[in-house]
């Protein structure tokens, strides 16, 4: 196979059939080229707006192939994505051109019921990792969607139902294990390679490749109080004062969100969605308030599993949609915004578009903001606009609608944006990305220098290094 498809370097020769032998031949996994079997499945993300081709796909099935990923990059000049679960909505986890190093096949998991840790793969997602330590009733804090992968999550701060009372994925990463831009493989924590181990909790992929993870677990479950309340969009501006209301007081075991959603059937609809992670009896008394509301054109809010909640999302964003996003933090959710949110919903172009307010605060906000390098420390509310569609033509109306959306709300948001949830670098340029690392970014860019001083890990929210 000799390849000519684009690498970081316009005059980069095209690879000789030898050399890429003698990559694969390194590898314990695949390496997968144009017109391979399973190359087109293998560089899918769950945007389906991503439609990119690497000249390379290393699917690894161990540090000892992710070293010989990047040498195999770092040496022939390739641009380099990486691949954890794929789920990211800029697609940074495939390129064109270029090397893309699969980390999915890497599951790993195992847990340590007495010492209250989990050590995990990169390739694991939160499904997985809930599967494992629900065994034994612990869990760490993830995401919303059990699809996500534990990599990306993490490496961008981590918010989830379990952050109020634990803090975000990234404060409860105790050590992790890490390939460098030159080839080292570090073990990393408070302990070794401490100004690393600061970069990783918020920094994103810039610094490195992190093999696996090892997160402190708590006690979770197996059974919680949670579940969605229904109720029709005329009561939205009522139900998000309530639910802004209840914010205010709400015990750090209470977590959830506020939305405007379409039911299946096609139905607008305002919905809150309360997850107390405690003794039942004591989130019967903290959702009181919330169930108060109205009258409900459906109560699901009740006793189930966690893992049961940690899914509960997955069928309203499948792989396969083409996905875009608009996002900020709010202190306040203000009655003039929450009027905006009402009237742009309504005009929605698809019936996957919605926005969430995910509740913030609790552990969250107790981390002091320079601890780690997620900065975001002081927000009540984070701010989601989704919106999802199948056919390539609509393109153009539901990414004009969400960005018309976020800039009524401009005036209601903080300064800072959620890394994870932060668009292209295109759309809003770098003070978005400097938004999303807030103070930290000079302090990041000089870790940058001295672990990537050459940016081969640029497919990211990207931390230049000059």
């Amino acid at each position: 196979m000799t390849l000519t498809e684009s690498t970081m370097r316009a005059d980069a020769p095209a690879f000789d059939p030898e050399s890429i032998e003698t990559f694969r031949q390194s590898l314990r996994g695949a390496l997968l080229g144009p017109g391979d079997d399973g190359y087109d499945a293998a560089r899918q993300v769950w945007n389906a707006m991503i439609d990119r081709r690497p000249a390379l796909i290393a699917q690894c099935a161990g540090v000892a192939d992710v070293l010989a990923a990047v040498a195999f990059a770092r040496d022939n000049d390739l641009l380099v994505a990486v691949r954890g679960g794929g789920h990211n909505i800029t697609g940074a986890a495939v390129c064109d051109g270029g090397l893309m190093i699969d980390l999915s096949p890497m599951k790993g998991i195992r847990v340590d019921p007495d010492a209250r840790t989990v050590r995990a793969e990169a390739g694991v997602t939160w499904g997985e990792l809930d599967h494992e330590t629900q065994a034994f009733g612990l869990a760490a804090t993830g995401g919303t969607v059990s699809t996500t992968g534990i990599g990306g999550l993490s490496l961008g701060g981590g918010f989830g139902w379990l952050a109020r009372k634990h803090g975000v994925v990234c404060d409860n990463l105790l050590a992790a294990d890490v390939v460098t831009a030159d080839g080292r493989f570090l073990r990393v924590s408070a302990d070794e390679h401490p100004d690393l181990f600061w970069g990783l909790r918020g920094g994103g992929g810039n610094f490195g490749i992190v093999t696996s993870f090892e997160y402190r677990l708590h006690p979770v479950g197996p059974t919680i109080l949670a579940g969605p309340l229904f109720h029709p969009l005329d009561a939205a501006p009522g139900l998000f004062r309530a639910f802004r209301d209840a914010a205010a007081s709400a015990p750090d075991a209470l977590g959830g969100m506020a939305a405007l959603l379409t039911s299946p059937e096609g139905m607008p609809l305002a919905a809150l969605v309360p997850v107390f992670c405690g003794p039942l009896d004591d989130g019967e008394d903290a959702v009181r308030p919330l169930r108060a509301f109205g009258a409900p054109l459906a109560d699901m809010l009740g006793p189930m599993p966690y893992r049961t909640m940690q899914a509960l999302f997955d069928g309203a964003f499948p792989a396969g949609r083409r996905n875009y996003w608009k996002s900020g933090y709010m202190r306040d959710l203000d009655d003039a915004a929450i009027a905006i949110m009402v009237d742009h919903f309504s005009r929605a172009p698809s019936p996957y578009a919605g926005i969430g307010i995910e509740l913030y605060g609790g552990a969250t906000n107790r981390t002091a903001p320079g601890d780690t390098a997620f900065p975001h420390r002081d927000y009540q509310f984070n701010m989601l606009i989704f919106t999802a569609w199948d056919d390539p033509a609509d393109d153009r109306a539901n990414i004009e609608w969400a960005r018309q959306f976020w800039r009524a709300l401009r005036p209601f948001l903080a300064d800072g944006v959620y890394v994870n949830y932060l668009g292209d670098a295109a759309d809003g340029g770098r003070d978005q990305i400097r938004a999303a690392y807030g103070p930290d970014y000079e302090r990041l860019v000089a870790l940058k220098r001295a672990y990537d001083p050459a940016n081969l890990f640029r497919m990211n929210q990207n931390i230049a290094p000059a």
